[in-house]
């Protein structure tokens, strides 16, 4: 699967389970994403996004996101997208 570095987890919210990314590249509703990291290694469906807890279809570089994950991710862990 051919992949693109878009972003680096910067906090895991447990209790709602959603990540919290600084993007470097582009990201929308329904793209694909692998989460890697020392421990973390899955792949998920972009299935919400938000910026400051607000809806959004899509974000570019330099946005701060929040999206729902289906494991634990940690801060650290970098956000690929999946482009093939």
């Amino acid at each position: 699967m051919p992949e693109e570095k878009i972003g680096v987890v910067k906090h895991f919210f447990n209790h709602v389970s959603v990540a919290a990314a600084m993007l470097q590249g582009a990201l929308k509703r329904g793209d694909t994403v692998h989460i890697h990291g020392g421990t973390t290694d899955f792949v998920c469906t972009v299935d919400s996004l938000q910026i400051d807890r607000k809806d959004v279809e899509e974000a570019g570089p330099g946005s701060d996101v929040g999206f729902k994950v289906p494991e634990r991710v940690r801060e650290g862990d970098v956000v690929y997208k999946v482009t093939g």
